[in-house]
C-alpha cells in the first residue's frame, strides 16, 4: 500500500506500508542503531515521535519476549528502507510487522532513510505526517504544520505509571503500601525510590542487580511521601518530551536533593541539571542511536554509549557541578556530579540494551555513593 511522508518544511518521500492503512504525524527522529528496533519501539521516551532507522534492513531477528523495555509500543510509527518480513532467530516469537499491526503502530518501508536522515541533519528533527489517504503532498505538508512542537511539551502523563510498582519476572506488579505510607522493604536490599517518567525496564534490572530494591512511583508521589516510605535514596528515569516544563517536578527535585543520595539518567540528568541551576535546551536532531563515542573526564577514557535525547543540559557559571561526561560529536554534556551533595546523573543510557555496556559502571557508582551517605 503506497504511503507519503512529508515533513513541515514540505520535504516528502514516497514509501509503502507494510502494516496497513494510516494516517499519522510526531516528530520525526532518526536512529543510528544497527539492532535495538524492539526496544526502541518499546522505549517510552520515544513516545510521539516517528523513528526513522538509518540502518537498511529492520526486523531480520524478529520480536522476542525477552527483548521488552515496557509494556507497550510507544513510537508514533516505524520508518525503515526494508522491512524483514520472516525473521531467522531462536529466539523469536513474531515477525516485526506483526508486531506493529498488534499495536496499532503503522511501519512504512522503501523509504530513502538515507536522504531522510541526511535532511534532518541540515535541518534539524521536524514534525512530519505518514498517509496513506491522502494523496497530494502538500496537503500532508500541511498536516504535519498543524501538530503539536515537541518543544514546550510535556508527555509524562502520557506514560507515567498510575501508582506505585514493582518489576517481577519482568512484569509490573502493585507496590502494597501502608495505610501510614511505609513500604514493606526486604531487609537484605537497598530501599530505593524511582520516579517513573517513562522508564526502561533495564534501568529497573540493573538496579536489582546491584543490590537496590526500586519501587516505583508516579511524578505525583510527594516529598512526605518518601519520607514516609522509608527509602533512603532516590532515582530519577528517562522519559520523553521537553524537561524545561516540569516545573512541579523540579521543585520536587531540589526538596530530594536536600536529603537524599540522588541520580539519574536522561530526562532525569535534566530535571536534576535544571535543579542545580543549570538550564535545558533543544538539540537540532538529538542523540539516537547505540553507537555514539563520550569521554569520560574522571577517567579520561572513550567509551560508547547508547543515546536517546532530544535536549541538551548546560551548566555555565554553576559552581557547584563537575561536568563528568561529554560528547564527542558535539561537545555537550553527557553527566555530571555535584561537588558537595550525593548527586550524579548521566544524559546517556549506561543500561543499554541492546548496545554498548561500556557505561554499566554507572549503577555500582550510585550504590558505592548511597552506601558511603547512608552507612550501609
Amino acid at each position: 500500500m503506497e504511503a507519503i511522508l512529508a515533513l513541515e518544511d514540505g520535504f516528502f518521500l514516497k514509501g509503502k506500508m507494510f502494516t496497513g492503512s494510516c494516517d499519522v504525524g510526531g516528530e520525526v527522529i532518526f536512529n543510528t542503531g544497527m539492532t535495538g528496533y524492539q526496544e526502541i519501539l518499546t522505549d517510552p521516551s520515544y513516545f510521539g515521535q516517528m523513528v526513522c532507522m538509518t540502518w537498511p534492513l529492520i526486523g531480520n531477528y524478529g520480536i522476542t519476549e525477552e527483548d521488552f523495555e515496557s509494556d507497550r509500543i510507544h513510537a508514533s510509527a516505524l520508518i525503515v528502507k526494508e522491512c524483514c518480513k520472516k525473521p531467522s532467530n531462536w529466539r523469536s516469537k513474531k515477525s516485526l510487522p506483526d508486531f506493529l499491526v498488534e499495536h496499532g503502530v503503522p511501519g512504512i518501508e522503501n523509504i530513502d532513510t538515507r536522504a531522510l536522515t541526511c535532511h534532518l541533519r541540515v535541518h534539524g528533527a521536524m514534525r512530519a505526517f505518514i498517509s496513506t489517504t491522502i494523496k497530494d503532498p502538500k496537503e500532508i505538508v500541511e498536516r504535519a504544520k498543524k501538530l503539536p512542537s515537541m518543544k514546550g511539551q510535556n508527555l509524562i502523563p502520557y506514560v507515567m505509571p498510575k501508582e506505585p510498582w514493582l518489576l517481577k519476572c519482568n512484569e509490573r506488579v502493585s507496590a502494597n503500601i501502608k495505610e501510614d505510607g511505609s513500604f514493606l522493604w526486604s531487609k537484605e536490599k537497598i530501599p530505593l525510590i524511582v520516579y517513573d517518567f517513562g522508564i526502561k525496564f533495564n534501568i529497573v534490572r540493573l538496579l536489582i542487580e546491584q543490590g537496590f530494591e526500586p519501587l516505583m512511583v508516579p511524578p505525583s508521589f510527594s516529598f512526605e511521601e518518601i519520607k514516609a516510605s522509608g527509602a533512603v535514596a532516590v532515582f530519577l528515569s528517562n522519559g520523553p518530551g521537553d524537561p524545561s516544563v516540569l516545573l512541579q517536578e523540579q521543585l520536587l527535585v531540589k526538596k530530594i536533593m536536600e536529603e537524599y543520595p540522588l541520580a539519574g539518567i536522561c530526562l532525569g540528568h535534566q530535571l536534576i541539571g535544571q535543579a542545580v541551576g543549570g538550564s535545558v535546551y533543544k538539540l537540532p536532531f538529538g542523540h539516537h542511536g547505540c553507537n555514539h563515542p563520550i569521554k569520560n573526564l574522571l577517567t579520561n577514557k572513550v567509551e560508547i554509549s547508547s543515546q536517546n535525547h532530544g535536549f541538551g543540559v548546560s551548566f555555565e557559571g554553576i559552581e557547584d557541578v563537575s561536568v563528568t561526561h561529554i560528547n564527542l560529536n558535539d561537545n555537550t554534556v553527557e553527566g555530571f556530579k555535584h561537588k558537595i551533595k550525593p548527586i550524579i546523573a548521566v544524559q546517556h543510557h549506561p543500561e543499554a540494551g541492546p548496545g554498548p555496556l561500556d557505561s554499566q559502571y554507572f549503577f555500582k557508582s550510585f550504590l558505592d555513593m548511597v552506601c558511603m551517605h547512608t552507612n550501609r
